[in-house]
C-alpha cells in the first residue's frame, strides 16, 4: 500500500527502526502490528504527534532456526542500536506452538492468526532498498478505521485487547466490528 509507505518515509523514527532491523538480515524480517497500524490510525485521526509505541514488534520466519532463544540475541542487538524502543522479536515459524495452531507456512499465514485483522500488517526494507508493506487481510478495514476480530481466534481475547490497549480512547473514530459469535 503506497500510502502507508509514503507515511512511513515521512516518519524519521520509523525509518530509522526499519533500517536498524534491516541491518540484522533476519530471514523474512518485518516490523509489524502497532508499528504500522498505529501510524495509519494516527494519520487518519489527523494527530500532530505520533502515538507513542508501547513496543516495536519485529517478526521473521526461519523454520531452520535451532536456537529457541535466538530472538533474545536479536532483541539485544536492536536495544544496543536503538535503545529508545521496546523491541519484541519473534520467529513466526515457532509461534504456532505457543498458540496451539498447525505450523504456519510463512509470515502472511502467521499474521493471519493474530487477534485483530487490522494488526496483521507489516513493513520491511528489501535488499533493493524498497519499502514493502504486506497484510494478511488487506488494507481496506485498516483505512476504514475498523477493529475486526479474527474468526480464527477467541473473541474474548479480541475484546480484552481492545480494553487493555485503550484503542478507542487514543483513536475515537475507530469502530469495533461485530464478533463472529
Amino acid at each position: 500500500m503506497q500510502t502507508i509507505i509514503d507515511w512511513i518515509q515521512e516518519d524519521a523514527l520509523r525509518m530509522q527502526a526499519i533500517k536498524v532491523v534491516h541491518s540484522l538480515k533476519l530471514p523474512n524480517g518485518y516490523l509489524a502490528a502497532g508499528f504500522v497500524r498505529n501510524l495509519v490510525w494516527d494519520r487518519l485521526h489527523h494527530k500532530e504527534n505520533a502515538t507513542p509505541l508501547n513496543d516495536v514488534d519485529v517478526i521473521y520466519f526461519n523454520e531452520n532456526e535451532t536456537d529457541e532463544r535466538a530472538y533474545l540475541s536479536y532483541e539485544a542487538k536492536l536495544n544496543a542500536l536503538m535503545p529508545a524502543l521496546n523491541w519484541q522479536v519473534r520467529n513466526q515459524a515457532r509461534m504456532h506452538t505457543r498458540n496451539g495452531d498447525q505450523p504456519y507456512q510463512d509470515i502472511l499465514d502467521a499474521m493471519g492468526f493474530w487477534p485483530e485483522q487490522e494488526t496483521a500488517v507489516a513493513v520491511r526494507l528489501t535488499d533493493d532498498g524498497v519499502l514493502e508493506c504486506v497484510s494478511s487481510f488487506g488494507f481496506e478495514s485498516l483505512f476504514a478505521l475498523k477493529i475486526t476480530p479474527n474468526p480464527k481466534r477467541d473473541i474474548t481475547l479480541f475484546h480484552q485487547r481492545i480494553q487493555s490497549k485503550n484503542w478507542l480512547s487514543y483513536w475515537p473514530k475507530l469502530t469495533v466490528e461485530k464478533s463472529f459469535e
